[in-house]
């Protein structure tokens, strides 16, 4: 049996993940895929549980390293449970944030550095990574004006400052600079229409 494939969204806050998540999801069954959806950190009952922790604001600061181990310990129950076990069932599994999550946020946002991520990836997941990733790119403050339209309580990432999103904007963007084979940056601040045929054309270009 051929193996599924696996494909993540990437993104800061704003970034429109969820609609694109649903755009994604709808192509690839229109051309006869079974797709497996999850997030991180999430997708299992105690990587939710993680992301509770990590979400909440009443969380407070949390040590950088804790944050980025909290991540990859929810990262290796969603691997264990759902991804893999998809993908070797032949399905196309598409994960809302993966690994360049986490090169992004903690090790840019956080200060951590790429290697320190990519130590943990080797551990957690040596012999796989995304066949396709599509980064939906905006400006920081259009992200964040976008949170604050949605309405209803930001979560503890929502909440941080300015020049932590800068660095980790810059982190995403620099990271589609080196892998731009797997990495498809999307400019997610044009309108609706115009970031879903952007989409579609990705996923024509690199999926058919």
């Amino acid at each position: 049996m051929t193996p599924g494939r696996f494909i993540t969204l990437e993104g800061g806050e704003g970034a429109g993940k969820t609609t694109a998540a649903e755009q994604v999801s709808a192509w690839l069954e229109q051309h006869g895929r079974q797709v497996v959806r999850t997030r991180e950190p999430g997708g299992t009952a105690a990587a939710e549980e993680v992301r509770r922790i990590l979400l909440d604001p009443a969380t407070g600061e949390l040590e950088p390293m804790t944050e980025l181990l909290l991540m990859f310990a929810a990262r290796a129950e969603n691997l264990a449970q759902i991804i893999r076990p998809a993908l070797n069932a032949g399905q196309d599994v598409l994960c809302d944030r993966f690994t360049d999550a986490s090169r992004a946020y903690q090790g840019g946002g956080r200060r951590l550095g790429i290697q320190m991520v990519d130590r943990l990836a080797a551990i957690v997941h040596p012999d796989l990574e995304p066949d396709l990733t599509l980064l939906l790119d905006v400006p920081v403050t259009v992200g964040l004006e976008r949170v604050r339209q949605r309405g209803g309580p930001a979560d503890r990432f929502e909440r941080s400052r300015a020049d932590f999103l800068e660095r980790m904007r810059a982190a995403y963007l620099a990271r589609a600079r080196m892998e731009p084979e797997r990495i498809v940056l999307i400019d997610a601040s044009q309108s609706l229409p115009a970031v879903r045929a952007s989409i579609f054309r990705a996923l024509e270009a690199r999926l058919q």
